[in-house]
């Protein structure tokens, strides 16, 4: 059982690195979004391509832009960190009960 608890335990923590990283792109995103950077940037083409899709998501289901300001990625950091606290923490609880 350890190789199991092993496995939930890293997988834990792959995740919440994920989860960390995946945060900091939504707030560099932001903050692009407000100084209206260079379009054909590569890097800012990057950023807007991997958090523009999960924003669309959002919108779909749920109307963010009130006036000119878009709370898609403020819902978008409320789910990363609901998702830390319940996915990560109960990954790594399955991962230290099988461990012990």
């Amino acid at each position: 059982m350890y190789i199991l608890g092993n496995f939930f335990e890293a997988l834990s923590t792959v995740v919440d690195l994920i989860l960390t990283l995946y945060m900091w792109i939504v707030i560099v995103s932001t903050v692009l979004s407000w100084v209206s950077p260079d379009p054909y940037n590569p890097i800012v083409r990057t950023i807007r391509n991997l958090t523009e899709p999960v924003y669309s998501k959002i919108r779909r289901v749920i109307p963010t832009v009130y006036g000119n300001i878009d709370f898609a990625p403020f819902i978008v950091i409320l789910i990363i960190i609901f998702l830390r606290i319940f996915l990560v923490k109960t990954l790594h609880q399955i991962g230290y009960n099988l461990n012990h």
